[in-house]
Formats: C-alpha cells, structure tokens, sequence
C-alpha cells in the first residue's frame, strides 16, 4: 500500500473543505468574562475548521506535505488559496494573542503543541514559493508555543501515557524532528533529558492492556517511536528489549483494533489508533537490527493494520473525516 498522486490528492480535498467548516465545532476554551463568549472563528482565525483546533493544524499539515511529495497535485492552486487567506501576520498575531490571556495555559497542551512545531518544520522545508511568507507570519505563533513547551517540560514531573490528546511521547516526538531540523539544540537537550527522564527505566510495559475505547495513540508504540529518536543505534535495542519483550506474543498490540461505529466522534478514534500504529511500527522496525526477533511480527501487523482502517478514510463520516487523512499519510510515509 502506497502513497499515490491520486490518493494524495483525495486526502488534501478533505481539509480543503474542512479547514472552511466551522460547524459542528468541539471548542475547549475558558471563560474569563462574558467576553469571552465568542464564536470558534472569532477566538481563532485560522485554526477555526475541521471541528477542533489541532485538526485544524495538522490539516495545514497533511496540505504541505502532499504538495511536497507531489508538486503537481492537481490541488495546488487550492492550496495556495487557503494559505494565502489564513496565514497572515495579522490573522497569526490574534493566534498567538489567544495563548497570552490568562487561565489558557493548558490549551492545546501538549498535542496541539506538537502539531503546531511539526506545522513550522513542514513550512520551513516547503518548496512552496510562497512557504517563506507563510513561515514568517506563523512565526510568532511557533515561537509563544515553543516556549510553552519548554515550561511545560520544566514541571511535568511525571509523562501522560494515555492514549489520547495527553499523551507525551507523541507531542515530543513531533516536537523532537522541528527542534533538530530548526537546529534548536535548547529545545532538543530539554526533549531529550525528558524523554530519559519519563522513558528510560520502563521495562515490561503492560501492552496487553491496549486499546483502551477512544484511543487513537498506542502509548506503548507512541513511547517507542519517540525512543527510537533520543537513544543511539546502540542503546535502541537494548531498550526496546526491556520495554516490550516479545512483542509478537501481545495479541491485542498486533491485531488491528475494531470499529464498531464510525459514525461516532470517539469510537471513530479507534482508526486513527491502527494508522498511528503504522506509524510507530515502521520507525521502531527501521531502528531495530534486521535479525531482530520482532521485525516478522511487526511487518506483519503493519499489513494488518493498514488494511484494517486505510480504505475508510476518503469519504468517511465528519467523525473521522476531519482529521483521519492526516494519520493516514503519517502510515503511508512512515
């Protein structure tokens, strides 16, 4: 299964029409004053669509990257338009201004966070003519959000290992690839001690405990992907020997999940969860020796997944609809 032009193109129609939908809308936003009743678009002029927030982004997201990968999309000039219309430095600043009021300092985090920095590294290595315009009227956002992340690091004690909008070792692992390719070795350092911090001395993680109902992230494979970037060729394995032994036994970490309803915003969740596991498994296998015990299950369940979830993401229900396409190119790339 593979990434084709046509199937990009299918994927990028999705948050072209939904980056524009601000309704139905599932908003998280605390009230200071009756002032603050405002609708979605008000409170947020560019990341107003696709139902929430950070669908919103990593809708951007998935149109940036298929543009990369495909220069002659036939969704290009689409693409441009809706950059052209949203990304603006006057737009970007009441963005960024959203952060700074008081009481919102948990907004987005950490997810939304992640997204946001994967957002700035796909702007940054876009081969857009415009990228740079866009990059720099984004600017102010990626920097308030960097250093949301650097505070956020600074006092988490303990990781979120859920498998939903919480979980850490997702948010650092997008974040981890923006810090390197921005050559941010402060925010890299700070990733990486947190990452040993939070991950280094698990072992024997209870893997078959997955998934839980609503879950769209693996935590056990989310936490080893971000792994498989913050330790060496060498401490990698002998990690993941201790953190998941005899993968291949952990029956429901190898079998797709099920979906009984995709109709249903959190059940829907479940197909992100085979696609994130996609995912996790390709960069874990790719940081693994050849001859490592796990790859013939991981290869195996990689087809399973994929066959599980792929063919229901173009034309799916709004519950899945406004987001899944971008976890489908996360599986397909990875």
């Amino acid at each position: 299964m593979q990434l084709t032009i046509e199937l990009a193109a299918a994927y990028t129609e999705m948050p072209l029409t939904y980056l524009r939908q601000e309704y139905p809308n599932h908003i998280m936003h605390v009230l200071n004053s009756a002032d603050d009743v405002l609708s979605p678009r008000a409170m947020h002029p560019v990341f107003y669509g696709c139902y929430d927030w950070h669908s919103a982004v990593h809708g951007y997201w998935l149109l940036l990257r298929c543009a990369k990968l495909y220069p002659s999309l036939p969704t290009h000039d689409k693409i441009t338009a809706i950059f052209d219309e949203h990304f603006t430095p006057e737009l970007m600043a009441q963005e960024t201004a959203y952060f700074q009021v008081g009481g919102r300092a948990s907004f987005e985090r950490p997810y939304g966070f992640g997204w946001i920095l994967g957002l700035a590294q796909e702007l940054a290595e876009s081969h857009h003519p415009r990228a740079a315009i866009w990059h720099a009227a984004m600017q102010p956002l990626t920097l308030e959000i960097r250093k949301r992340l650097m505070e956020y690091l600074s006092k988490l004690t303990y990781p979120i290992r859920v498998g939903t909008h919480y979980n850490t070792a997702f948010a650092l692992a997008l974040a981890i690839d923006y810090a390197r390719a921005a050559k941010d070795t402060e925010l890299e350092t700070a990733i990486v001690q947190a990452s040993q911090r939070y991950y280094g001395k698990d072992v024997d993680y209870p893997a078959h405990y997955e998934p839980g109902g609503d879950e769209y992230i693996s935590a056990a494979l989310t936490e080893a992907l971000l792994m498989s970037k913050v330790l060496d060729a060498t401490a990698y394995p002998a990690w993941f020997n201790q953190f998941l032994p005899q993968i291949d036994k952990v029956e429901r970490l190898m079998q797709p999940a099920q979906v009984s309803d995709r109709t249903d915003p959190k059940i829907a969740h479940l197909d992100g969860l085979n696609l994130s596991r996609v995912w996790s498994m390709k960069h874990i296998a790719r940081h693994l020796p050849s001859d490592h015990p796990a790859q013939a299950a991981l290869a195996g369940a990689v087809q399973r997944h994929l066959q599980a979830s792929l063919d229901h993401v173009v034309g799916s229900h709004y519950s899945g609809g406004h987001w899944l396409a971008s976890f489908a190119l996360l599986a397909l790339e990875g």
